[in-house]
């Protein structure tokens, strides 16, 4: 590992167990093993650091995610997959699912350029438009169902994070069956 990924995960841990504030640079330098002049070459403050932590936890998350989608897969094949995927990344990443947390409930969010937040969810969005235009979902404003979809997601990981493994999977499944529910018209 490199000094920049000794830095990013040292910081990943830091930032997780201490918060933002409880968490000095000379900290994470001295967790990384690097001088905070070393930090300091690679991210010019805190905030930088901060910022490519999660920026780089999303891309990977995204990178996964899509990863897993087939040319075969329908516009109901791609959405499931993406929902589930999704749950079985956070529940094996569960520090960096909570740093992704931390940073949307923080000021911090506001440092991410728009343009790299709408390049992380552009995927995201064209599924939640393709869906709708083909009528396969509810035609609701696409926020909102994104916003939605984050939060079912969110509430399905919370429930099943400290269930035994066994018993994941059914409540993964019948997470999505509730949200594709919800999004879809009712016959």
């Amino acid at each position: 590992m490199d000094k920049r990924e000794q830095i990013l995960a040292s910081a990943l841990r830091l930032f997780v167990e201490f918060g933002f504030h409880g968490t000095p640079t000379s900290k994470i330098a001295k967790e990384a093993g690097v001088s905070n002049g070393t930090l300091f070459h690679y991210f010019a403050t805190k905030e930088d650091l901060i910022k490519e932590l999660y920026i780089s936890i999303k891309n990977e998350l995204n990178q996964f995610l899509f990863s897993k989608i087939t040319p075969q897969d329908g516009i109901e094949a791609v959405i499931k997959k993406v929902f589930i995927y999704f749950i079985y990344w956070a529940l094996e990443n569960r520090e960096k699912n909570h740093y992704i947390q931390q940073v949307l409930f923080s000021p911090h969010i506001f440092q991410i350029p728009e343009s790299v937040a709408m390049e992380q969810s552009q995927k995201h969005i064209q599924l939640i438009e393709e869906a709708k235009a083909t009528k396969v979902i509810k035609d609701l404003p696409t926020n909102l169902i994104y916003t939605l979809t984050n939060s079912h997601l969110m509430g399905i990981y919370n429930y099943v994070v400290n269930l035994p493994t066994d018993e994941q999977k059914p409540i993964i499944e019948s997470g999505f069956d509730m949200l594709w529910d919800m999004l879809t018209e009712q016959k």
